[in-house]
């Protein structure tokens, strides 16, 4: 890799410990205005501080996304479907290169959908992307996006799907945690980050996935909803870098979470007396 690639890259996935903790924002581009998304500045304002990363569309980056705040950007440039399809994985490119480059992003992302009718005009798409990137120095992550099939999250499926990903000279994968998924890592010479998906029913549940995902081989997450549509969200973000950053186990998160949140509820509790 020449300097301005190894440059972005580093930015993202902190080389102090190797890991990245990143925030996905750009579910919009096909869910529109999602629950606790609906005003992204909002949502990301203070949450920003705490991300390796931020992952938006170019939309989203223009409109809620403060240029003075030192966060990189991981920017979404694919999409073309919408939840109203019974087929999300009908999608093209949608953001240039050279956009990319003119908001000085640190990476680009696009999903691929292995296993779907459009599984080739996915692959064909990521190729194309990989070749500007190398070309320009933009590293490029793939999403191994399941559209709403979520029975294909197994170890088989995504190491099939990491792979094929890695084969094309992707620079990072995004994928989802599974059982057996040291296969899916063992299986991608590329660095894995791990999504969240909807939104699990406990806050111990995100922290055992963050845990036993890095446990398995992972560099780190790109976690966006089990993040901010939580009650305390900067308590969540916190405790998940935590076990991404410092190594906390689980209970430790937990009373990371738990001390955030009583902090939080002191402060509301303080103003709404003055």
């Amino acid at each position: 890799m020449d300097w301005g690639m190894n440059n972005r890259i580093s930015r993202m996935i902190k080389p102090s410990t190797g890991r990245s903790v990143m925030l996905a924002c750009d579910h919009g581009y096909f869910m529109g205005p999602t629950h606790k998304l609906e005003n992204p500045r909002r949502t990301i304002a203070p949450l920003a501080p705490y991300a390796d990363a931020l992952s938006v569309t170019r939309g989203i980056l223009r409109t809620s996304v403060d240029p003075k705040w030192d966060v990189p950007i991981l920017l979404r440039v694919s999409g073309g479907a919408s939840i109203l399809k019974e087929d999300l994985s009908d999608e093209e490119i949608t953001t240039s290169m050279k956009e990319a480059l003119r908001l000085n992003v640190s990476a680009v992302a696009l999903s691929i959908f292995v296993g779907t009718d459009h599984e080739k005009q996915s692959l064909i798409n990521l190729a194309k992307l990989v070749d500007e990137g190398e070309e320009l120095g933009m590293p490029v992550m793939a999403i191994t996006a399941v559209g709403k099939e979520l029975e294909k999250r197994d170890a088989k499926y995504l190491a099939l799907a990491c792979r094929l990903a890695a084969e094309i000279g992707v620079h990072i994968v995004k994928t989802y945690y599974c059982e057996e998924f040291s296969k899916v890592v063992n299986g991608a010479p590329v660095p894995l980050v791990v999504a969240g998906g909807p939104k699990l029913k406990t806050e111990e549940d995100v922290f055992n996935l963050v845990h036993n995902a890095l446990e398995a081989g992972a560099v780190g997450v790109d976690m966006g909803r089990n993040i901010w549509q939580s009650e305390y969200p900067v308590a969540m973000i916190r405790a998940i870098r935590a076990i991404v950053h410092e190594k906390a186990n689980v209970k430790e998160a937990v009373s990371i979470f738990d001390d955030e949140k009583a902090e939080k509820s002191k402060r509301v509790e303080s103003a709404t007396r003055l």
